[in-house]
């Protein structure tokens, strides 16, 4: 059975979440939570703290999801009318109780963990706001908070592991190089992600009078402005491992779905369609799925073998 015949079969809930983005999802969460705790005490994270953190990750991200759905029910009418909002399967209201639910976990995750990382997460749902209400129907820039949503999301859970002490008396140091370029990575990786998915998108934003980038500029210039911040995402994750000093299961895993990813960015680029465009999306989450596997079985390695990281530094 395809993938796509067992999401359908799912609960309308669970299809809200997203199931074809799930791998990427939980991995996100959890790679920055093994690699903050790895830089921070050279050990992984005790587990109850850990799942917390990937729990609270999850609904984070999911939330936004949720409450982008109920925005956009006019333009999903139009562009995937087999969702569970515009098939009316589930109703806006109930959705948004649904996306306010998971912010709730989110939030009760952050504040177990870290105050800090729950200030991180106000910061990263506001921005999102701003892109589902305002943004996406008043500017082709519309991209830009999600990305800074979204790169935000490892910094708060970076910080529940490694605290900044900005609300206890800070050392002087916020956040460490690698945690920087994780959260910059993940911004900008997810402007070319979100903007795959706008693509696929077009008709129903052009209908519904969304000026976004494929309707502004079209779908041509659209899939080179996508491939540009693709090169920027790989190289700003060959930079992470390199600044955490990771070992060569990282650089492999990072390099090899790194250059399959831009084979597929310029394959956009020859063939610009919303159905190339909407591959693209779902390509871009299994590339950032396969390269925290790749830094989460680095760190263990890293952790188990001492000498396995000699083999680069």
């Amino acid at each position: 059975m395809s993938l796509t015949a067992r999401i359908g079969e799912l609960s309308p809930y669970l299809r809200l979440l997203r199931p074809e983005l799930y791998y990427m999802d939980l991995t996100l969460p959890a790679a920055s939570a093994i690699l903050a705790s790895y830089l921070a005490t050279g050990g992984l994270p005790l587990l109850v703290p850990f799942l917390i953190a990937v729990i609270g990750g999850f609904a984070a991200i999911t939330s936004s999801y949720v409450f982008n759905d109920c925005c956009d029910v006019d333009i999903d009418t139009i562009n995937i009318p087999n969702r569970p909002l515009p098939s009316s399967r589930v109703s806006k209201n109930s959705a948004m109780m649904y996306a306010f639910l998971l912010l709730l976990i989110a939030g009760a995750a952050a504040t177990y963990l870290n105050p800090e990382s729950l200030v991180v997460l106000f910061i990263a749902a506001a921005t999102i706001t701003v892109y589902s209400i305002f943004a996406k129907r008043s500017t082709f820039l519309s991209f830009l908070p999600v990305g800074i949503s979204y790169g935000l999301v490892p910094v708060g859970i970076w910080l529940a592991f490694d605290p900044a002490g900005i609300l206890k008396g800070s050392d002087g140091v916020i956040l460490p190089l690698p945690a920087i370029c994780f959260g910059l990575m993940m911004c900008v990786t997810d402007w070319a992600f979100t903007l795959g998915g706008v693509a696929r998108d077009v008709e129903g934003d052009r209908l519904k009078g969304a000026p976004t980038m494929p309707v502004t500029f079209g779908i041509p210039f659209t899939a080179r402005f996508v491939t540009f911040w693709w090169i920027v995402g790989v190289i700003a994750s060959v930079i992470i491992g390199w600044s955490a000093r990771l070992g060569p299961v990282f650089f492999a895993g990072a390099l090899a779905s790194g250059l399959w990813m831009l084979t597929q960015c310029f394959d956009f680029i020859r063939h610009p369609t919303p159905e190339r465009g909407g591959a693209l999306f779902l390509n871009g989450s299994n590339y950032r799925a396969i390269m925290f596997g790749s830094m989460i079985l680095d760190v263990v390695l890293c952790i188990y073998l001492g000498s396995y990281t000699s083999i680069l530094w």
